[in-house]
C-alpha cells in the first residue's frame, strides 16, 4: 500500500511538472529558440535588407523574444533557397523564407528544378507593397520611355537573371514597348549592378522601387515607367499598362505585375506547427503598426503595407489561374530562374 501511494505521488508529481513546462511553452514557445530567415538573394539587395530589418524587430513580437537571424541562400532567382526550405530544412517552425515573389511564375510556367507547389506554403504575410520601375542613367538624354525605341546603342540593362526583376522586367518592356534594350544578365546582385551603373558600365536597371529609391533620390538614375500603382513618390511615372492599347499585351503586364501586391511574403514550410504559424502570423499583424519598425523601413524605401498571409494565397491562386491564352503569350518571352 505504502509503494502505491509512493506511486501516486511520483506519478502527480511528474504530471505536476509536465503541466508546468506546457505551461511555460504555452506561454513562451520561442523562448530560447533561434529563427532564422532564409533568403534567396546575396546582400545588399532589397530582400536582404528587408530580411535584416524584420531580424531586428520580429522577435520582441513573438512569445519568448526568439533570436532572428538571416542567412543567404543565393542561386537561380531564389529557387535554390525554395527548394531547401520546401524540402530540406527540419519543419519545425524556426526556419522561414523570405523569397522573389515572382517565384510563382516558375511555378505558373512549369520550370524544370523547382519542386515548390506555391499553394502549400504557409503564407505568414508580407508587409511591403512593391512597384516595379525601370530606370537609366540620369545623365544619358532620354526623359520618356518611349524615346527608347530610338536609342542608339541599344541601352545596356544590367541583370542577375531570369525569372528576377532586373531581367524580366525590361524583357516585358523590350517586347511590348518595342524598346531597344540589350539585356546584360550575370551579375551577382543588385549591389553588383549599381556599381556598374555609377562605374558607366551600364545604362539601365530595373527592378522595385524600394530597391531603386536612394539611387533616384541622390540623381544617379532617372525612372522611365512602372507598373501599375499608387505609391506617391512615382505619381508622375507612366504606367506600362498605360502605354500599350493590344487586349494581350495589356493582360500580360497586368499578370506580370500581380505579384507586386504580395510584395516580399515571409513563408513558412508544409508541416511547421500551426500554433507558431498562428503566432508568426499575429507578430506580423503587430509588425505593421510598430513605429520603430515602419521607421526604418520607410529608411530604407520599403511602402509598408500589411498583406495578411491568407491574401498572399489567394494573389497566388490568382496567377496561377490565369487564362491559358494569356499565359502562352507571357511565356513566349518570360523565363524564371534559368
Amino acid at each position: 500500500m505504502r509503494a502505491v501511494r509512493f506511486s501516486a505521488r511520483v506519478l502527480l508529481a511528474a504530471l505536476v511538472c509536465v503541466a508546468v513546462a506546457l505551461g511555460a511553452f504555452a506561454q513562451a514557445p520561442f523562448a530560447g529558440k533561434t529563427v532564422t530567415v532564409l533568403v534567396g538573394n546575396p546582400p545588399g539587395g532589397g530582400y536582404d535588407r528587408l530580411a535584416r530589418v524584420l531580424a531586428r524587430h520580429l522577435g520582441r513580437h513573438l512569445p519568448g523574444s526568439p533570436t532572428v537571424v538571416v542567412q543567404n541562400m543565393p542561386g537561380a532567382a531564389g529557387i535554390v533557397a525554395a527548394n531547401h526550405l520546401y524540402n530540406v530544412a527540419r519543419p519545425d517552425g524556426l526556419t522561414l523564407g523570405l523569397f522573389n515573389q515572382n517565384m510563382v511564375f516558375g511555378q505558373l510556367l512549369g520550370v524544370e528544378g523547382l519542386r515548390v507547389d506555391m499553394r502549400r506554403w504557409q503564407w505568414i504575410g508580407s508587409l511591403t507593397r512593391e512597384t516595379d520601375v525601370f530606370a537609366v542613367r540620369a545623365e544619358l538624354p532620354y526623359r520618356h520611355i518611349l524615346d527608347l525605341r530610338r536609342a542608339d546603342p541599344p541601352v545596356a540593362v544590367g541583370a542577375t537573371a531570369p525569372g528576377s526583376g532586373s531581367y524580366d522586367f525590361p524583357l516585358v518592356l523590350k517586347a511590348f514597348l518595342r524598346l531597344n534594350l540589350r539585356i546584360v544578365s550575370g551579375y551577382p546582385g543588385r549591389s553588383d549592378i549599381m556599381l556598374a551603373i555609377e562605374r558607366k558600365e551600364l545604362d539601365g536597371v530595373a527592378g522595385s522601387w524600394s530597391s531603386m529609391t536612394s539611387f533616384a533620390q541622390r540623381g544617379l538614375v532617372r525612372v522611365l515607367v512602372k507598373t501599375p500603382s499608387d505609391n506617391p513618390d512615382l505619381g508622375s511615372v507612366p504606367s506600362d499598362v498605360d502605354l500599350v492599347a493590344e487586349p494581350t499585351a495589356k493582360a500580360v503586364l497586368q499578370l506580370h505585375a500581380v505579384p507586386n501586391r504580395i510584395g516580399r511574403p515571409l513563408v513558412a514550410p508544409p508541416g511547421a506547427p500551426a500554433e507558431l504559424v498562428r503566432l508568426y502570423r499575429e507578430a506580423f499583424r503587430r509588425l505593421a503598426e510598430d513605429a520603430a519598425f515602419r521607421q526604418e523601413a520607410e529608411r530604407l524605401g520599403f511602402e509598408v503595407v500589411y498583406t495578411p498571409g491568407e491574401a498572399c494565397l489567394r494573389i497566388v491562386e490568382e496567377v496561377l489561374a490565369s487564362p491559358p491564352a494569356v499565359v502562352r503569350v507571357f511565356k513566349s518571352f518570360f523565363r524564371f530562374g534559368e
